[in-house]
């Protein structure tokens, strides 16, 4: 039974400032009116970034910077969701696109595509839960409809979630992946694997408004055998990834390093670049060479 009270703003704003970060009598009532549109369990988890090993937090911070550093959050992973769709959309592109030629429109549907490793009961019965889910959408009724109940890949692919791609990718024969990883992103196998499960990492925080900001992320990427740059569970290192898979270099400059760079001067003074795992030549890391 969870006899936890739930505390007032008079209380919340109190317990802040008992945790040891600054809030003036003259910014109460700006104060509670943040906290009206959010909720402290919400804010409370950018208190973490200034815990000590002890698990005391740092004395002095304001919480006028704390809030400087959720507006950042909030608009770096907006920023960060866009060009995720960018990559995305792609990826779902190149797969259906190799594997419909390879194998024809319903070939993803035969075990005799994959590896050992491939669970066709599990794979079907996700399949079967993407059309379940989408069984109003027009384009799926027409294609069951002209195609005995199945849907072609290059439709049904639309439907899949990232982490769906990323095990279509995995369960493949090495042959095809290896095709796919070094045709269209010039990698290998082991470090496209990787980027996918970064991926869909990212992803997943982002599309459920979570804290990118000095957040620990469960997979350490591989980096490229000629890129020399020692990854991380950071913040960074997952942009590293969005970089290798995005389709266009221009295009990634343009739309993600355009925004980045003058995003970051303007909160440069309440931010911590370590936070996010930023190094001092982050531009450069993150510029393409062909850009």
């Amino acid at each position: 039974m969870n006899k936890k009270k739930p505390l007032t703003y008079g209380e919340q704003i109190a317990l802040i400032r008992q945790k040891g970060f600054v809030i003036y009598d003259d910014e109460i009532e700006d104060c509670i009116t943040f906290l009206k549109k959010v909720n402290y369990y919400r804010l409370s988890a950018y208190f973490l970034p200034f815990m000590r090993p002890d698990r005391t937090f740092e004395e002095g911070v304001s919480f006028f910077r704390l809030r400087r550093i959720y507006e950042f959050d909030s608009r770096l992973r907006s920023l960060i969701f866009e060009v995720i769709e960018d990559v995305e959309v792609c990826l779902r592109t190149q797969l259906s696109y190799y594997v419909s030629q390879k194998y024809g429109a319903f070939g993803y549907l035969n075990d005799a595509m994959y590896s050992r490793r491939h669970d066709e009961h599990h794979f079907l019965g996700l399949i079967r839960r993407c059309v379940e889910q989408n069984r109003d959408s027009p384009v799926i009724r027409q294609s069951q409809a002209k195609n005995d109940g199945k849907v072609p890949l290059w439709i049904i692919v639309e439907f899949f979630t990232v982490g769906m791609l990323s095990n279509f990718f995995s369960d493949m024969k090495t042959a095809d992946q290896k095709e796919i990883a070094g045709s269209v992103y010039r990698t290998g196998v082991k470090q496209m694997e990787s980027w996918l499960h970064c991926l869909t990492d990212l992803r997943n925080r982002c599309a459920h408004y979570l804290r990118l900001y000095g957040w620990t992320f469960s997979f350490v990427p591989r980096m490229p055998q000629d890129f020399v740059y020692e990854p991380d569970r950071s913040l960074f290192s997952q942009l590293l990834v969005l970089k290798f898979l995005y389709p266009d270099g221009r295009e990634w400059v343009f739309k993600l390093m355009t925004v980045l760079k003058p995003l970051i001067a303007e909160y440069r003074e309440d931010i911590s670049m370590d936070h996010i795992g930023f190094p001092e030549d982050w531009e450069e890391i993150l510029t393409p060479s062909a850009a």
